[in-house]
């Protein structure tokens, strides 16, 4: 039944910002601006199959319409949760559109990651949004050392929910990118894969759903720009990568729903690239993130079965 669905959806969301945020165990900045930080979180548990004395690295792109009142904070209890699960974790901030207003979802503990057609923060800056995260994963390897230096680099994984799902595929596909990006780098980046989760993954399906509010069409600078930006930043144009890729992605998931990953998938098909499409009945958005859902569980089984 519609109400009984709509019920369950926003008994999801309050679960997953239900958490008080989890302070980090050191935080680094990788540029001078207040949003270019990374907080990292030393494994906890033994959970995660391997040696004991090294741990996989996650880096986890929080979500958020990539708008200015949803940063990392939403996203530490499940960060976490992937320390006790006995990663280590590396949390990246970025910078987010300019905040103009009463956002989507600015009830829900900053938690309003996409949630409903939005009028009030624009989503993104074009460029910085995409200059942060190439700096941030730069930089990464020298600061991870000093922070986490149980990290294993070699075994990374790249996990991102949402908007910041989108920004993990870019991520791993900065070796595709135009020839004349300051983002390309000339080989794919070391990693284990990336496990994107509900990502705003093709720009086109997103637009044409009215994905938070038109998240990526701002994200890129609106109508006269988007054409001529898009292939620097839509996902879905930017494969094959060569990096193993799974998407996992609740049926029930309103906020960016289940087309936009099959597109994706589909697109990456196309190229000759296969992409894992994890599907989970009767999930909407925000379990994958929620500590306490079996959702996040699979999400971190996922994760596992690239990084070990």
């Amino acid at each position: 039944m519609p109400d009984d669905a709509a019920a369950a959806r926003a008994a999801e969301e309050e679960s997953a910002f239900s958490h008080p945020a989890v302070d980090p165990d050191a935080t680094a900045a990788y540029g001078d601006h207040p949003d270019q930080l990374i907080d990292f979180y030393a494994p906890r548990g033994t959970e995660a199959a391997g040696p004991a004395e090294v741990a996989p690295l996650v880096v986890v792109l929080h979500g958020g319409a990539w708008r200015a009142p949803y940063d990392r904070r939403h996203i530490s209890p499940f960060a976490d949760f992937l320390a006790h699960r006995g990663f280590a974790v590396a949390s990246v901030e970025y910078r987010r559109g300019a905040d103009s207003g009463a956002g989507e979802g600015a009830g829900a503990g900053g938690g309003g990651a996409g949630a409903g057609a939005a009028v009030g923060p624009v989503a993104g800056r074009w460029p910085e949004t995409f200059d942060d995260v190439a700096a941030a994963l730069d930089a990464l390897p020298a600061l991870v050392r000093e922070a986490v230096p149980q990290a294993d680099f070699r075994r990374t994984v790249i996990t991102g929910h949402s908007a910041g799902g989108q920004l993990a595929l870019w991520a791993a596909a900065r070796h595709v990118l135009p020839a004349d990006a300051s983002w390309r780098t000339d080989r794919p980046a070391p990693l284990r894969g990336v496990v994107a989760l509900a990502p705003i993954a093709d720009f086109a399906v997103a637009g044409k759903l009215d994905v938070c509010g038109g998240a990526a069409g701002q994200l890129l600078g609106g109508t006269e720009h988007f054409a001529g930006r898009q292939p620097y930043a839509d996902p879905a144009l930017l494969l094959p990568t060569g990096i193993a890729t799974t998407l996992v992605q609740g049926r029930a998931d309103e906020v960016v729903p289940q087309a936009v990953a099959e597109s994706y998938a589909d697109a990456a098909a196309k190229a000759g690239e296969v992409v894992g499409l994890t599907l989970l009945e009767d999930v909407g958005h925000f379990p994958l993130i929620d500590p306490v859902a079996d959702a996040c569980a699979v999400v971190a089984e996922e994760i596992a079965q690239l990084a070990w």
